[in-house]
């Protein structure tokens, strides 16, 4: 009886050290306790938050947090800071990469804790930014007839990371681009197709660019742009009818629709059978009739109609 009264007293105090180690944390906690950013693009930059908590049971003050590795930084960490037992303190670590590469280090928190220096591993990666390249580099559209237009198709290209494309821009009102909505991102390889129209709004030769903003390059990437507006196209109808006795003259009549209503164009001598209207627009249809006048001025009913479709251009 005696040496099972020993053996319980043991064990009862084994039971009792466990519960005061466990009950007495003496250092601060970090959550989590490393930092890994992954992949970042150059140019770009990434934030992770991190969390410092008191596990100790009295107040403690953190005198100093000392960050290693290139492109790390913290952002709202200030000391000395104090924190009361279980209280918790959060701030962020930035990575903002300056070349390709692996990247590690660390945040060393100095505190009033006696031997007892915090450290958090960091880890990151810094990946080459995307390049963005444009087919064809010089887009030229030729001879255009002014008051139309014409469209050519290029591409862009993304080459060794992903590119987003903020914005595409033109020097000039005659070109434009179409078929882009930015902004989007292209992933590495990836191309998308889009359209520039020429539309020229004068005589003579044009020039600009089309520039793209994105997020691989310090400068916008751009394309130059050609063309060469020409005289627009002259369109015209010929009217003719036959002579009448008894006329003085003759009113011409026109519709953009079959039947009317007609709009007087003009008059004319009786000794005049025909007329020409210049003033017809590429693309359009046009209907024409005629009222004859005599010698008292009377006014005959409407001729004929006849149609006329303009060429476009």
């Amino acid at each position: 009886m005696v040496l099972g009264f020993a053996l319980l007293l043991v064990c009862a105090a084994s039971t009792g050290a466990d519960a005061q180690g466990s009950h007495n944390p003496k250092n601060l906690i970090a959550t989590p306790t490393s930092i890994d950013f992954g992949s970042v693009q150059v140019g770009n930059n990434a934030t992770l938050t991190e969390t410092i908590t008191n596990g100790t049971n009295s107040s403690a003050t953190i005198n100093q947090a000392v960050v290693t590795g290139s492109g790390v930084s913290l952002l709202g960490m200030s000391t000395p800071l104090t924190l009361e037992s279980g209280q918790s303190y959060s701030f962020q670590a930035n990575f903002s990469p300056k070349s390709a590469g692996n990247v590690t280090g660390s945040i060393s928190v100095q505190s009033s804790i006696s031997g007892a220096a915090l450290t958090i591993p960091l880890s990151a990666s810094g990946i080459a930014a995307g390049q963005l390249t444009i087919i064809p580099a010089t887009i030229s559209f030729g001879s255009v007839p002014v008051g139309t237009s014409s469209s050519l198709t290029a591409a862009l290209t993304a080459g060794g990371s992903n590119v987003t494309v903020s914005s595409a821009t033109s020097t000039s009102s005659e070109f434009s681009v179409n078929g882009l909505s930015v902004p989007f991102t292209l992933a590495a390889g990836q191309s998308i197709s889009f359209s520039v129209k020429f539309a020229p709004q004068a005589s003579g030769s044009a020039t600009g660019k089309i520039s793209f903003n994105d997020n691989g390059s310090s400068t916008p990437i751009a394309a130059v742009l050609t063309g060469n507006g020409t005289p627009a196209s002259q369109h015209y109808v010929l009217l003719s009818w036959t002579n009448s006795s008894a006329v003085t003259g003759y009113n011409i009549y026109r519709s953009a629709k079959s039947g009317g209503p007609y709009a007087k164009l003009t008059s004319v001598s009786g000794l005049t059978y025909s007329y020409t209207d210049a003033s017809v627009q590429a693309g359009q249809s046009y209907y024409y009739v005629t009222t004859a006048v005599d010698t008292n001025g009377t006014e005959s009913g409407y001729s004929n109609q006849v149609q006329a479709v303009i060429p476009s251009p």
